[in-house]
């Protein structure tokens, strides 16, 4: 698998012209664009829009949904894998260098943005309206990357790029309540599958179940599973599932004779101090004196 350390490599293995800046490449993605199939990484950024008439984009694992106009993000050293592409329409590739950002705010606060992180088949989906906000950025950074380079130029193609990062997030939220009605409620789904591992032997043979284990079983990532759920619920996947052991737990101390321990083993965790702990920061009570207070031994 190809590595690309420089964005200059990347631009000569891809056939497009030189970039302009070292450390940040703009590719324009005509119908006619060479996209041949390959299988690579990289130490940058990658932030595109496409809109393909056929072929296979391979983010992680899984295929990337790229139905409709759609935008999609990419993290350092993620494995991309592209295969028989063609464009229906024009597009484009931002190819920011992690270097780039050195010493500047977004440096950090990229990280916030955790559809980098989503590593799925869910692409984000523009209405006409986003599209023409997320192209008018676009023309603002290419404006700007192809004029005579100052002092301004690299703050003011950063602030562009942040505020198409920041829109993209508000995009996300909104794909998240409109494509609900295209893949049925997350929370219904998540509780089948959390339900199903806990009914099972699985907690005591492989312990508590993963925000991971369950995300892969709905065939999206962790992060994609709790932002989502986070904007159905108010509650993040792993807060879903303390809430859910914690139900366990209480119906278990007040209707069977196991102990504190048996308890805790029989949920998946590894020692009876963590469920313990667990309990006490959802109940406000360790096990034993929500099971006095229950039974009227307090």
């Amino acid at each position: 698998m190809k590595h690309y350390k420089t964005l200059s490599e990347m631009h000569r293995d891809n056939g497009w012209p030189p970039p302009e800046n070292p450390l940040l490449g703009i590719v324009g993605c005509q119908s006619d664009c060479p996209l041949g199939d390959r299988e690579f990484t990289a130490d940058c950024y990658m932030i595109g829009f496409k809109k393909l008439k056929s072929g296979v984009i391979l983010y992680g694992r899984t295929s990337y949904d790229h139905s409709n106009g759609a935008m999609m993000f990419v993290k350092p050293r993620q494995i991309i894998e592209m295969k028989n592409l063609e464009l229906e329409e024009d597009g484009f590739m931002l190819l920011i260098h992690e270097d780039y950002l050195n010493g500047h705010e977004l440096h950090s606060s990229i990280q916030k943005y955790g559809y980098f992180e989503y590593e799925v088949n869910e692409a984000l989906h523009l209405s006409p309206t986003e599209e023409e906000t997320v192209l008018s950025l676009y023309e603002k950074i290419k404006r700007e990357y192809y004029n005579n380079t100052d002092e301004y130029s690299r703050e003011i193609i950063l602030s562009h790029i942040d505020s198409m990062l920041t829109y993209a997030q508000r995009f996300f939220k909104r794909q998240f309540i409109n494509r609900t009605n295209l893949s049925g409620k997350t929370i219904t789904k998540f509780n089948d599958a959390l339900k199903k591992y806990m009914d099972s032997d699985l907690p005591k043979e492989q312990g508590l179940p993963s925000v991971n284990l369950l995300a892969k079983g709905l065939n999206i990532s962790s992060r994609y599973l709790s932002d989502l759920l986070k904007q159905e619920t108010g509650k993040t996947a792993i807060e879903h599932i303390h809430i859910h052991l914690v139900t366990m737990a209480k119906n278990m101390l007040l209707a069977s004779g196991n102990n504190v321990s048996e308890i805790a083993y029989l949920l998946g965790f590894e020692n009876s101090s963590y469920f313990t702990r667990l309990f006490k920061k959802q109940v406000g009570l360790n096990p034993l004196e929500f099971k006095k207070s229950k039974m009227g031994l307090a």
